[in-house]
């Protein structure tokens, strides 16, 4: 089995082992396992029903996963969006009057599409010919945002009416069990213990039985049944969407997944050592297909937009480096279906020390932005606090896009400039403006 493992793998020349990959595939799970009983709580509200909504939520980043596993080799976790699901939820259904059905054939389209465009490389070259800094810029962000993520998760930040954000009650049972995650994690990485993040999560999940903060299911194991999914699988109108001629909404979803996905990936290869000299990411069409064909997928399963997670980056702190990471995360997916009661017990305090501490890794990044050429530092600087502070990737990376082209044009160094940025940056201020 090692053997067939390392030749579909390559785990050697990726420096990696199984055991590596085991741990780092459980660690990403592990952090994102949320999106299982988030998704389906969001989405329920168009109608479709929650049970049904977890299989598919379950099954399509299972299948997403394994294609980006088997097709780029790389440790990307996927599963449908946080962020899109809501879009799909409240404004494309709520509010526009499109049915649940309908939605999901939107979704379903926006797929097609992202597929003619991963296949064609548009995508490819539109990751491509992001500038170094801002790639740079994009990681960090993304550090922060999962860094926010996890704060907002352990209670150690709140709403504030007042200042927009606020110190929580650090005296809350649940904050404080977050505060002794993060130290027996930090603890645990100093002294190099391999799947110090992993053990990080188990380590405050035990310790949080006792303290009523984890509640001991009734149940380990409850088997569903295939008429529990049956209801929305394979339920979207195609042929609906066609006829409403609701193009505004299909470009939403293409906007935000080719951004969200691109900030994902940049983000994470970058942690992961996996860009070139320049900068540019290896099979990077593959891993874009494999996400194109997720979405499909997920549509037909009957979930909104699914997307590289940015969790992944909690596997590649723990040393993953390969699609063996993804099968197990896959793996883990597919188990959640039967175990949820026991998924279900982690506790966000558990998973926060994660984000956090992933996010510090990711920040690294920022330290080899070109900080002393104002037209390349101030456009990173912006991309890079807009993702944390308007809470998406997209929002900064669409900074990001408007403001470089114009500063180096304006500066006369528009021969820095991919024509595709400038492109890109135009859209979006036409997105701003008319969506």
């Amino acid at each position: 089995m090692t053997a067939l493992l390392e030749k579909v793998f390559l785990l050697k020349e990726n420096n990696t082992n199984v055991k590596t990959e085991i741990f780092a595939g459980i660690t990403t799970f592990m952090t994102m396992a949320y999106i299982i009983f988030v998704n389906p709580n969001i989405v329920s509200a168009t109608g479709m029903p929650v049970e049904a909504l977890m299989i598919a939520t379950a099954m399509s980043a299972a299948f997403a996963t394994l294609c980006m596993a088997f097709f780029s080799n790389y440790p990307f976790a996927l599963a449908p969006g946080m962020g899109i699901n809501a879009y799909f939820t409240y404004t494309v259904v709520l509010k526009m009057g499109l049915s649940w059905q309908q939605a999901l054939g939107t979704v379903f389209v926006s797929g097609i599409i992202f597929v003619i465009l991963s296949v064609t490389k548009v995508r490819e070259t539109i990751i491509n010919s992001m500038p170094k800094n801002l790639k740079l810029a994009i990681s960090a962000g993304m550090g922060l945002f999962i860094a926010l993520l996890g704060m907002e998760n352990a209670g150690i930040v709140v709403n504030s009416q007042a200042i927009l954000v606020d110190l929580g009650d650090l005296t809350a049972p649940a904050t404080l069990l977050a505060l002794v995650g993060i130290i027996i994690t930090i603890v645990l990485m100093a002294r190099k213990i391999h799947g110090a993040i992993l053990l990080g999560i188990l380590a405050t999940t035990v310790i949080g039985i006792p303290f009523g903060i984890v509640e001991m299911p009734e149940t380990i194991i409850k088997v569903p049944s295939f008429s529990t999914w049956e209801p929305i699988f394979f339920k979207a109108d195609i042929m609906g969407v066609l006829n409403l001629g609701i193009l505004p909404v299909i470009f939403s979803f293409l906007f935000v997944d080719i951004f969200d996905t691109a900030g994902a990936l940049i983000g994470v290869s970058q942690q992961a050592g996996f860009l070139d000299k320049d900068g540019n990411l290896p099979k990077v069409n593959r891993a874009l297909l494999s996400d194109s064909v997720g979405t499909i997928a997920g549509a037909l399963m009957g979930t909104p937009t699914v997307t590289t997670y940015v969790e992944s980056a909690t596997g590649v702190a723990e040393g993953g480096r390969t699609g063996l990471t993804g099968v197990t995360v896959a793996l883990c997916f597919v188990l959640s279906i039967f175990f949820a009661p026991v998924v279900a017990i982690v506790p966000a305090a558990a998973t926060a020390p994660a984000l956090i501490i992933v996010g510090s890794l990711m920040m690294k990044n920022a330290m080899h932005i070109d900080w002393d050429k104002v037209t390349e530092a101030i456009p990173a600087f912006i991309t890079l606090i807009a993702i944390p502070f308007t809470y998406s990737i997209t929002n900064g990376i669409s900074l990001g896009f408007i403001i470089y082209p114009i500063v180096k044009y304006l500066h006369g160094e528009g021969e820095d400039v991919h024509w595709i940025i400038s492109l890109f940056g135009f859209l979006f201020v036409l997105k701003y403006i008319y969506m």
